[in-house]
């Protein structure tokens, strides 16, 4: 099964987008499924609040786990990190329209009224499942990129 067969299955169980696509990638990571599981268990829907969208978040957190800087001065791992930050981050803006959940889907999802208008015209079952493939999509690219796909 592929990363996004795998996130798009996980989405589809009623996970959140951000655990989703980091559950995808917790063998690379080094971390059990369970326990990506529970990390990204608070980020979806932009934490809630409609910020930056789940799905990249859970992308955000697999660069940092295979990229992040590890240690107090280690100014190149910081650097890399930053630097794949921005170019996911840039990416999902320019394939997907935005970065912030509530741009995505054109409501407020910090509201009760916002993530009833997002159920009622199936935002979060067919437009959600996309910005999970595409985070995978863009993810997949970085990280072959870096030579470790």
């Amino acid at each position: 099964m592929t990363h996004k067969d795998l996130a798009l299955q996980y989405f589809s169980e009623h996970l959140h987008c951000s655990q989703a696509v980091l559950a995808a990638f917790a063998s690379e990571c080094g971390i059990t499924e369970e326990q990506a599981l529970r990390i990204g268990s608070c980020f979806g829907s932009g934490m809630r609040k409609g910020e930056v969208c789940g799905a990249c978040t859970g992308a955000l957190m697999v660069l940092g786990l295979l990229y992040g800087q590890i240690k107090a001065g280690d100014l190149d791992g910081r650097q890399r990190s930053d630097e794949l930050n921005d170019e996911l981050m840039l990416r999902f803006a320019e394939k997907c329209g935005s970065y912030i959940c509530n741009d995505l889907l054109g409501c407020d999802v910090s509201t009760l009224q916002g993530r009833q208008y997002a159920r009622d015209n199936h935002l979060f079952t067919e437009l959600c499942p996309k910005m999970v493939a595409n985070a995978v999509d863009i993810l997949e690219e970085i990280i072959a990129k870096n030579g470790d796909l």
